[in-house]
């Protein structure tokens, strides 16, 4: 085996700068979106954030998902969105798709990181 292997790379050890993530919140890391898999203490804190795999996360109502469908995360809303609405400043195109269909009014959806 290599000696370049690192992990497997599902989860990412995350640091915060900011305020408190709670376990289950979407952290965007630059491009790429994950999803705290504990309380990570602010500003100093560290800790573990899933980057592959389903998980059920917001979803901007009025949007329906088909499965297989590309999402960004809008930042402003905090919540996902199909992949045809325009891109504002921060928000992270491509990160993922439909893990399963989604009703418009439905406000969870699960997405495939």
């Amino acid at each position: 085996m290599t000696t370049k292997y690192v992990a497997e790379g599902e989860t990412l050890v995350y640091a915060n700068t900011g305020a408190l993530i709670k376990a289950g919140a979407v952290v965007v890391i630059g491009n790429l979106i994950g999803v705290a898999l504990v309380d990570i203490p602010a500003t100093s804190g560290t800790g573990a954030v899933g980057v592959k795999g389903v998980f059920t996360v917001p979803k901007v109502a009025g949007s329906a998902w088909v499965q297989g469908a590309k999402l960004l995360y809008d930042v402003s809303a905090a919540a996902f969105d199909v992949g045809t609405a325009t891109p504002a400043v921060g928000d992270v195109s491509g990160c993922c798709v439909a893990a399963a269909a989604a009703l418009s009014a439905a406000t969870t959806g699960q997405v495939l990181i």
